[in-house]
This record gives structure tokens, C-alpha cells and sequence, in this order.
């Protein structure tokens, strides 16, 4: 098999891959600004520069010259050569800065042209403490600088779109905004404008930044030249911890990273995973993240009034136990975890109820067949898979009918959905779980459970095409439970707060329990134990007892999902 040598390491490799992303995956750093591996590569920043040399073949048997101790003669090139362009071959021979001190002093050299118009104002930007121009001029760039001028001034403060701003100084020309419009999107709404020293991405004429995917490109931006007009100046990357988790705007079930500060989530970012959204994130999920901290309930409550869980769960056993279970309609939701709508079936078939239907949420002409679907709900594929149907119109049917005494809610919203009214619900005993004080069906409730959000839960959810994801807990709730500690973001120090902390408040922890703590809570009160130590151990069950779901357990999810069929093919 053909080899190549890095550093003195020696590297088999098949086909013939990229240098610098050969190098990268194999943990071996080269510094780059230009270079993503999902566009092509200009090798414009020049950072990425290492010394290549490849052996002397001799013309009359085409094999290598060998030295005097039998080693083949290596021809480095006569100038250091960008790896992002570099396809390796067969023993080639390559020098980074940790083995050559020309490529070292190329790339301090090459960080002190870059930082000679860059503004110093590291302090006030966002991207400090995450830049790579920061963290590469520390690490790889001279000690301090020589330029005494009065630097470039280039346009502050500009916004692009709805959702970009842009701070022109600080481009480096990387232009890997205007290949993500160009290449990946196909938008075409930005360009280089200017030269020399003076250039930086801008609209052209008449043109507005405002395609579906335009904050992708602060993203990439590897300087704090491109910001989120929603975050900007909000939180610093050392203040917040960050959860990796999947957006539920739609149905492709698009990885994220979910950032808190103070128990509030203060943006959304992509999370690569190359079997669902690679490296994109679409804006409207970036920017769906405000239902998670504003409209919170308070609490459960029975009628309108505040009470305890014990309460509330005791009243929703009230209501189902005292009804003809013929008369007891069950719903689920394709926004709840697997492992809700789960419980929830247990439930209802304990009491010899209707199987629950769940709501689809469809907008025609919303989906680009790329990250955004017509389906704007996360667990369609999920509720059906465990054998839910979609509601029709028989609910509305029911209700004019007089037929339905209990409404069991989990998650959804009827009234909005156009399901029902508050005045065909007039009559009927409404049991909710609800995220938002913002539900309609809300007024309509005898028995509230505030429900934990995506963002507050430990579950699964398999997205269109039939990827299983789990979730995690990114932000802290009231009563939190063993499960949720364990489960809970800890990328800082300090979590998501103490009472001792002079930022904490203690008032944006919500008061709501997931499906799987509130939902077996009631079944208990009836006499059907749902007794689980967790929601790892209800999909364990779920997995053995349904074909669709065999050998989705979290293990085989892991951290990037597992598509379905693969795994219960493998099992």
C-alpha cells in the first residue's frame, strides 16, 4: 500500500487525499485560515505552506534512487508548497513547522502580514476566545509587531442581511464566505469587493444577505469579521456551556450545539455530522431558540389554579380513572421524545383506550430538499415507526358528538393545529403537557404539567429519513433528578450556576418535568406501574419489543445517530 512520511511518522493511505485534510485527520495540526473542507481551496491565506519533497526515480528502471545506505533520494521542491492543494503520492516526504524551521519562520512571517491592518480589539470581539487568527497568532506568530502606521481603515459596522453584520477590518480574505454563497448555497449574494489590502466581502448592488443559510458564514468566518445580529455583544464563548443536541424546526433532525448562559440558551450553532447536515445549519433553527426561555409556565396547575406535581398528578388520575375509557382520547406528538409518546401508548392501552394519534405539522412549498423540510415537526418518523397514526378529522367529529369525556394532551397544541376549539373542548375534562404559557389549548386545561423542552430532556428522535438521535439536557430545570445531573452540558467550570454565583438566577430554572417523570407519575396513581430508571432503559424496551426501532439503543446512537435500518440490520 502506498505511504507517505510526516514529521519522521510514516502514514499508509489509499486513492489520493488531501494533504492538509490527510494531516487533519490524523491529528496532526497544520495551521489554516482558507481551507474548509467542504470548498474548494483557493490557497489564498498561505498558512497552510510545508516543504514537500518526493523520491528521484531513476529514468532507465523507474524505480527510486536509493542513497548509500539504501534509503530513497527525496527531491523537495524548490519553494514551501500550500497543502490544502497538495494531493499525496506514494512515498512523498513532507516537513511541517514542527520539523522544518523554514516552514516555521514562513508562518510567523506570513501572521505578521496578515496582523499588520488587523485592528487590536480582541477585548470587545465576539469571536475571541474562538478565533483562529487569535489563536494561531499565539501560538505560531511573532512576539509582537513592527508596523507603526496607522493601519487600513475598512467599513465598521455594516450589515449585510437580517442576520449579518460585518465589520470590515477584520477580513483576512480568506473568502470562504463568498465560496459558501457560490459553492454551497448557490446564492451568489456575496462577493469581494476592492483590492489589495482594502478588500472585503459585500453585497453587490441591490442585493440583501438574506438567503435561508446566510449565518452559516459566521460560522466559517475564521476571524470576527462576519457576527449574528441576534448575539452579538450578548455572551462571551468562556461564559456559556455548550450541549451537543439536534434542532426541531423541521424534520431533517439538523445536529446543533445548544449555548447557555445563566440557564438561558443564547444562540444555536451547527454541529458537524456528515450523515445529516455536514457542517450547515439553517437560520430560521438558529434563531428558534427563544421559545426554550420566554413564556415559561410557572408550575403546574389544576383548573387555574398553581399546585405542587404530587397535586396535579393526582388530579390527572382523578379524571382518567373516573371515565369510560371508550370516551378517553389520547394524542401524542411528533415535538416529544420517542420515549414519551412511548409511555404514552403504555398509558392508554393500560386503560383500554384508543391508541394516541399524533399531529402532523406540514407546510407545503417549505422544504428545498437540502436541510429544510415541508415537515416542521422533529419525530414524525418516530410516532409512526412506534405505530401512531396522524389525527384527522375524527377528533372534530368526536367532539361535535358529545363523544369524548377526557382529552389527554402530550406536548401538542389541538386548538392551534385547528383540531379544535376552546368551545368544543367546553365540556370535555383536558389534561395538558404543555412548554409554553403561549398554547391554546391552554385555557382549556383542567389539569396542566408543564413539559420539559428539548433543551431539558434526555430522549430520542429519528428524523425523516430514519436517523435515530438522542438529546441532551443543555439547560437546568427545577427538581432536577439523577438522570438530567448525569446528562447535563458541563463544558464550564461552574455549570449552569449557584445560588452563591453573583450572575446566577434562580428564576430561569423552569418549573416542568419531562414525559418520562410526569407521565409515569400518573399511570402509577391508576395501578399500572411504569417503573424505569430512566429513559435509557425505556428505549432499551422499546428496541426488544418493536421491529422498527431493533437495536436503537443509546450506545449504538452515540453521539452522531444511528440510521435505523443499518442498525437492525447489523443486529
Amino acid at each position: 500500500m502506498p505511504s507517505v512520511t510526516i514529521d519522521g511518522q510514516t502514514f499508509e493511505f489509499e486513492g489520493r487525499p488531501g494533504l492538509l485534510q490527510f494531516c487533519l485527520q490524523h491529528g496532526l495540526e497544520v495551521p489554516h485560515f482558507c481551507y474548509h473542507p467542504a470548498m474548494s481551496a483557493p490557497a489564498n491565506c498561505r498558512q497552510c505552506l510545508v516543504d514537500v519533497g518526493t523520491p528521484e526515480m531513476d529514468r532507465e528502471t523507474r524505480q527510486p534512487r536509493l542513497d548509500e545506505a539504501g534509503n530513497p533520494v527525496i527531491r523537495f521542491f524548490p519553494k514551501l508548497q500550500t497543502s490544502c492543494t497538495m494531493e499525496i503520492t506514494d512515498g512523498m516526504v513532507v516537513k511541517s513547522h514542527r520539523s522544518s524551521e523554514a516552514v516555521e519562520r514562513a508562518q510567523k512571517d506570513n501572521l505578521e502580514l496578515l496582523l499588520i491592518n488587523h485592528p487590536l480589539d480582541c477585548p470587545i470581539c465576539d469571536q475571541a476566545g474562538h478565533c483562529p487568527l487569535q489563536i494561531q497568532a499565539y501560538k505560531y506568530g511573532p512576539e509582537g509587531s513592527r508596523f507603526e502606521f496607522e493601519k487600513v481603515n475598512k467599513p465598521k459596522h455594516i450589515p449585510l442581511g437580517p442576520q449579518v453584520m460585518l465589520d470590515g477590518e477584520r477580513c483576512i480574505n480568506c473568502t470562504r464566505c463568498v465560496r459558501f454563497t457560490t459553492e454551497i448555497s448557490e446564492s451568489h449574494q456575496l462577493t469581494i469587493i476592492e483590492r489589495g489590502v482594502r478588500n472585503y466581502p459585500m453585497t453587490p448592488p441591490g442585493v440583501t444577505f438574506d438567503e435561508p443559510y446566510s449565518m452559516n458564514v459566521i460560522d466559517i468566518c475564521p476571524v470576527g469579521a462576519l457576527t449574528s445580529r441576534d448575539s452579538r455583544f450578548k455572551a462571551r464563548i468562556w461564559e456559556m456551556s455548550r450541549t451537543a443536541s439536534v434542532t426541531t424546526g423541521g424534520a431533517n433532525g439538523n445536529n446543533c450545539y445548544y449555548w447557555v448562559k445563566d440557564n438561558q440558551i443564547m444562540k444555536v450553532t451547527p454541529r458537524d455530522n456528515p450523515s445529516v447536515n455536514e457542517y450547515w445549519l439553517p437560520d430560521e433553527e438558529r434563531l428558534d431558540y427563544h421559545r426554550f426561555n420566554d413564556d415559561r409556565p410557572e408550575g403546574p396547575a389544576i383548573g387555574k389554579i398553581k399546585t405542587d406535581w404530587n397535586a396535579a398528578y393526582d388530579a390527572a388520575a382523578s379524571l382518567l380513572k373516573d371515565a369510560d375509557a371508550s370516551r378517553v382520547v389520547f394524542m401524542g406528538s411528533a415535538y416529544a421524545t420517542v420515549e414519551d409518546n412511548y409511555l404514552l401508548m403504555k398509558l392508554a392501552a393500560s386503560l383500554g383506550a384508543d391508541a394516541p394519534t399524533y399531529i402532523p405539522h406540514i407546510e407545503e412549498g417549505h422544504g428545498d430538499d437540502w436541510l429544510r423540510t415541508d415537515d416542521r415537526s422533529p419525530n414524525r418518523e418516530g410516532c409512526e415507526r412506534l405505530g401512531m397514526m396522524p389525527a384527522g378529522d375524527s377528533l372534530a367529529a368526536r367532539l361535535n358528538a358529545g363523544e369524548v369525556d377526557v382529552l389527554y394532551v402530550l406536548e401538542e397544541d389541538p386548538v392551534a393545529a385547528g383540531l379544535a376549539t376552546t368551545e368544543q373542548l367546553a365540556n370535555v375534562r383536558v389534561i395538558l403537557h404543555a412548554y409554553n404559557t403561549t398554547n391554546q389549548t391552554m385555557p382549556a386545561a383542567d389539569v396542566f404539567l408543564p413539559a420539559a423542552t428539548v433543551v431539558e430532556t434526555v430522549g430520542t428522535f429519528v428524523n425523516h429519513k430514519g436517523h435515530a438521535q438522542r438529546v441532551r439536557p443543555a439547560k437546568a430545570i427545577r427538581g432536577m433528578n439523577r438522570t438530567l445531573m448525569m446528562e447535563v452540558g458541563k463544558s464550564r467550570a461552574d455549570l449552569h450556576g449557584t445560588p452563591f454565583d453573583r450572575w446566577h438566577d434562580e428564576s430561569n430554572l423552569v418549573d416542568c418535568q419531562p414525559g418520562w417523570v410526569s407521565l409515569p407519575a400518573v399511570a402509577i396513581r391508576l395501578g399500572h406501574a411504569m417503573d424505569y430508571r430512566g429513559p435509557k432503559y425505556i428505549m432499551h424496551e422499546i428496541a426488544d419489543s418493536i421491529d422498527a426501532f431493533d437495536g436503537a439503543t443509546y450506545a449504538a446512537m452515540g453521539e452522531q445517530g444511528v440510521r435505523l435500518e443499518d442498525v437492525g440490520a447489523a443486529v
